[in-house]
């Protein structure tokens, strides 16, 4: 084997243990289940108020991170906000808009006529930081005491599979 091909096998091999270690970094990222959803007081959409995952102890919450740039976030839209209307007496639904702009979320919010309440994370210091998400959109199923039940990355294809993730939450109420 001459130089050149010596230095290119070592350029793949190379290449591939970075993929290999960023693949088992990125699956070890997530919040463990069963452990505190971390909380923040963050601002609101529309703007001018704070609020906190904390303020719905004592009852399930389905968190979804969302972006308006998002084409997977505009496709889950209508079937999540139809599962929060047939749902919201049993599950609160809480939107979590991280790096984006505020315009560009109102807008968003309007186009797609979503009324159930909105936390803003501009800079993702809270998604990326202390939910450690992968990417949008991501939710999360959290219990009445504030522990993660289940993680979901990627978008919800349809009401069904939104309904399939929350399960939990209603097994719970059904006992």
């Amino acid at each position: 084997m001459n130089w050149r091909t010596s230095i290119v096998v070592l350029g793949v091999a190379a290449l591939l243990g970075f993929l290999v270690w960023g693949l088992v970094k990125k699956g070890d990222k997530g919040l463990p289940l069963g452990e505190p959803v971390p909380v923040a007081t963050l601002p609101t959409l529309p703007e001018g108020e704070t609020g906190s995952i904390e303020e719905y102890r004592g009852q399930w919450v389905l968190l979804n991170v969302w972006a308006s740039w998002c084409a997977p976030c505009k496709a889950e839209s209508p079937a999540l906000d139809r599962f929060e209307a047939k749902n919201r007496d049993r599950i609160a639904v809480v939107g979590l808009d991280t790096k984006d702009l505020s315009q560009d979320a109102m807008e968003f919010l309007r186009e797609y006529d979503i009324e159930y309440p909105q936390l803003r994370d501009a800079s993702g210091d809270y998604t990326d930081g202390e939910l450690r998400t992968t990417g949008v959109p991501e939710s999360f199923l959290i219990d009445p005491e504030g522990n993660l039940v289940a993680h979901f990355p990627g978008p919800f294809k349809d009401e069904a599979s939104i309904e399939e993730f929350a399960a939990p939450a209603f097994e719970d109420q059904a006992s």
